[in-house]
């Protein structure tokens, strides 16, 4: 299977443009070192160009961030940066890369504060990262910077989960690898675990999983799983899912596209089953939802669902008004991103 990268030529509007195939953000970096703004591209079903109008009868499928080819070439909308771990200098998070397995290919990226005290244990973060299953990287600037402050303003060690993507992966691998990333995480429960920093200072009966859009999907996955296979060494305290993907959108046809063997609409990695829910292996969950997100109804709908389902745990829900999907990821510094932030970190506190 070929994987390419589109790169049309692009009319690009600056300020949030109202704009039909392409929408061109700015991101305000606040600990990456290099220039202060960088572009990003939410790619909608994109217009067609002379070329790809001549070669449209050689397309199989198209979805919002990528198209098939009919001889199996996966072409898709958007590239992602990445960018080497380093210690922050303003926060004094350090960073590091870590092999979670090699076949197959599952890495990680752990962030360690600041460390004030040598003899208290940290929480842990278990951060899944979203891009609709098939695109962004645990290792991407913006989310470099978003989990190094998570970790410094709650003070906590956090595991960001590279897993493969889809449709070059299908699913489920991407369920899998970040399930094996959180047993790779547990192994060190007993301080002899493959990873240092882990082993000396991670508090293993304090942990969350968390995620953003397709990684919040993947998070409610990894809590319910928890539930109901165990994870020794561990306890799971809480999850965190920012603007969940749990179906109910057009990209739904993208999302069984990617799963060769789902069930449906009603597959229980799309669309939770009441099981599921009331089987959450986690006493708290904090659900994000956005005023003008095409996910909102979907957010709601999940937390209605768990109050319903029986689980015995507390769930709570905050809506960001007047905000779209992930806007808190793309500027650290904006004020809303900074709120949500905050709240985030204090239901982490809490633990």
């Amino acid at each position: 299977m070929k994987v390419s990268f589109m790169a049309n030529s692009l009319n690009i509007l600056l300020l949030r443009p109202s704009f039909p195939h392409f929408q061109c953000l700015f991101l305000r970096s606040t600990s990456y070192p290099r220039s202060r703004f960088k572009t990003r591209f939410y790619a909608d079903y994109p217009s067609q160009s002379m070329d790809s109008q001549t070669n449209q009868n050689q397309i199989l499928h198209e979805f919002r961030f990528f198209r098939v080819h009919k001889n199996g070439h996966i072409e898709k909308f958007q590239s992602t940066e990445k960018t080497p771990p380093f210690d922050d200098k303003v926060t004094g998070v350090q960073s590091k890369d870590v092999v979670v397995s090699s076949e197959p290919a599952i890495s990680a990226r752990i962030f360690l504060p600041k460390i004030q005290d040598p003899t208290r244990k940290l929480p842990v973060l278990f951060y899944v990262h979203g891009g609709g299953f098939c695109f962004e990287s645990a290792f991407s600037p913006k989310l470099h910077n978003y989990v190094t402050t998570l970790s410094s303003e709650a003070d906590v060690i956090a595991v960001s989960v590279e897993y493969r993507l889809a449709p070059e992966h299908p699913i489920p691998a991407c369920y899998e690898d970040s399930w094996a990333a959180l047993q790779w995480v547990a192994s060190h429960a007993k301080g002899n675990g493959p990873e240092a920093w882990l082993n000396e200072h991670a508090d293993l009966d304090t942990v969350f999983v968390a995620g953003d859009s397709a990684g919040g999907n993947i998070s409610h996955y990894l809590a319910s799983r928890v539930g109901s296979d165990g994870l020794p060494g561990v306890k799971l305290v809480g999850a965190v899912l920012v603007h969940p993907y749990f179906g109910g959108t057009d990209d739904d046809k993208m999302w069984l596209y990617m799963y060769p063997g789902n069930g449906g609409l009603q597959d229980p990695k799309l669309k939770p089953a009441v099981e599921d829910l009331a089987r959450l292996g986690c006493e708290r969950v904090l659900v994000f939802v956005a005023q003008k997100d095409h996910l909102r109804e979907v957010g709601w709908s999940y937390f209605e669902e768990l109050k319903k389902s029986g689980w015995g745990g507390n769930v709570e829900i905050v809506e960001n008004e007047g905000e779209e999907h992930c806007f808190h990821i793309e500027d650290l510094s904006y004020v809303k991103a900074q709120a949500l932030i905050k709240r985030f970190v204090s239901f982490l506190k809490e633990g």
